[in-house]
């Protein structure tokens, strides 16, 4: 019992599928990485019960076999190989791995034990997968850390008509993102679910290039957030499940909903680096304080006792003369970096009170009717609290 693959070809396929892979496990099969071979094709399945994965590659393959072996040492065996035509085989109970003169053996382990693949759960329409990663990627700054509040360290993803709308806080900021889908229905029920946050960041990067993803869900329609069920990511012949997460995360609506407030805009990219200056003489987590002035400039300064440092950058400001907020450096820098347009939008209400990042496209012919700059079309949006400084 013996394929022939390419390196390269394996490699990437033993990577995916070992993204899947528990870091530690008191169960052993859960470490393995399940090799089906046969009809020309090479099946790699991952599953820790939390997630699954599963991709399909070329290879030279004969009859039917599987073999169970340690996916991460897999995986490290794959990362040292030479680029050459691989013969993995089977050698009474060792699993085997040869090409460009150096060969590897691996004890296995019991393929009976290995648990089913979870089914896949129901489909509900596709997404284009680039925008899906970018727009993970932006949300998921804003996502919790702690593991004691799960459901903060998650993504929602909420399906409604043709939008799909991705949002993560953890209580200090709250970012939002909503993108175009495709419903497999013409007027589908709504649906909002959690997602595992860190595991959906890594599956939508390595699926970025696959065109269009399929998306299948289990779980409760309208509100959702019971924690039953599972949600499916399919593109080209990788797919993969995550089990929800239980809860749902706090409403972004009225936070968002600012009231008469100031709006300051300046160049996006301008500003992160002007944060990135003044904050080498901060402490950490010590505020940066934007002072945003009727002169149309703002002024960053940061310091810690005797050392200071400040920068003052062209900014449009309308509804205020004066006004001065503060923000932990690091969470504003990820809001900038999170956007994609060329200048940032703040609404402002005050110091210590909530401020709301957007996206500003290029000056020409955004003026509202009001003198303030309008959002960009298709930007997601940031919400911080700015610190309440000290007099």
């Amino acid at each position: 019992m013996q394929f022939r693959i390419e390196r390269g070809v394996l490699a990437d396929a033993v990577a995916w599928a070992a993204g899947s892979l528990p870091a530690r496990s008191p169960v052993p099969v859960l470490g393995g990485l399940l090799l089906t071979a046969g009809k020309g094709r090479l099946a790699l399945s991952g599953f820790d019960h939390e997630a699954s994965a599963h991709i399909e590659v070329a290879a030279g393959t004969g009859a039917a076999w599987q073999v169970l072996v340690l996916g991460r040492r897999l995986l490290d065996i794959c990362k040292v190989l030479p680029e050459a035509t691989l013969t993995c085989a089977m050698e009474g109970s060792r699993f085997t791995v040869e090409g460009g003169g150096i060969s590897f053996g691996l004890s296995t382990l019991p393929v009976a034990e290995y648990p089913a693949l979870p089914a896949l759960p129901a489909r509900r329409g596709s997404v284009d997968a680039a925008a899906f990663a970018t727009a993970v990627a932006q949300v998921s700054v804003a996502a919790g850390r702690d593991e004691a509040l799960p459901v903060l360290s998650g993504i929602q993803l909420r399906l409604d008509g043709a939008s799909m709308t991705l949002a993560a806080s953890d209580r200090y900021r709250y970012a939002v993102r909503t993108l175009p889908w495709r419903p497999d229905r013409p007027d589908p029920e709504p649906a909002q679910v959690v997602i595992p946050g860190r595991r959906l960041a890594e599956l939508s990067r390595s699926l970025a290039k696959a065109g269009t993803l399929t998306v299948g869900l289990d779980a409760p329609v309208g509100g959702g957030g019971s924690g039953r069920g599972l949600i499916a990511f399919e593109g080209s012949r990788a797919r993969t499940t995550l089990r929800l997460l239980d809860g749902r995360l706090p409403r972004y609506d009225k936070l968002f909903a600012l009231a008469d407030p100031a709006v300051a805009v300046t160049g996006r990219e301008m500003l992160a680096e002007a944060v990135r200056r003044v904050a080498v003489v901060a402490e950490p987590n010590s505020p940066v304080r934007l002072g945003f002035r009727a002169d149309q400039t703002v002024l960053l300064q940061a310091g810690y006792e005797d050392d200071i440092a400040a920068q003052r950058l062209p900014c449009a400001l309308t509804g205020a003369d004066d006004l001065t907020v503060a923000f932990n450096p690091a969470y504003l820098l990820d809001a900038l970096t999170s956007l994609r347009a060329p200048r940032v939008r703040f609404e402002l209400l005050g110091p210590g009170q909530r401020a709301l990042l957007s996206g500003a496209p290029a000056a020409e012919g955004t003026s509202r009717a009001d003198g303030a700059v309008a959002p960009a079309s298709g930007e997601h949006r940031h919400l911080l609290m700015s610190v309440r400084q000290l007099a």
